[in-house]
């Protein structure tokens, strides 16, 4: 039976594409452009639409916001944070049942949220 296996792709615009390219690979060890493909852990992935007047991506003209799985989730942001990127965490983020949350903007502005899942999430 015929039917979608996974997320093939994200696609975004950049004013400069090599920039933000650079930053994923630095920041969050994450191949990214041309045709570099990403092979990812088994894991859940939530595929969900928000209301058009949502605050919760940031700016009101962002349409689209990316979300990471990530293990070490403190570590990461150890790492972030040293880097000189800012981080934003907040209690109403956090869920022993899905997890804990963070969220960083890449060079370009977008909103990239970090999720540690739950154990046993999914």
């Amino acid at each position: 039976m015929s039917h979608v296996t996974g997320i093939g792709g994200v696609f975004f615009r950049a004013h400069d594409p090599k920039a933000v390219v650079a930053w994923y690979k630095e920041h969050l060890d994450i191949e990214i452009g041309g045709m570099a493909f990403w092979s990812q852990e088994a894991g859940p992935t939530v595929f969900a639409p928000f209301k058009a007047d949502t605050d919760y991506f940031g700016s009101s003209d962002q349409q689209w916001m990316i979300n990471l799985r990530v293990k070490d989730l403190d570590g990461l942001l150890t790492k972030l944070k040293s880097k000189g990127i800012d981080v934003e965490m907040r209690d109403e983020w956090q869920s022993a049942e899905i997890g804990r949350f963070a969220r960083i903007h890449d060079p370009a502005g977008t909103p990239i949220e970090l999720w540690e899942p739950a154990e046993g999430c999914a």
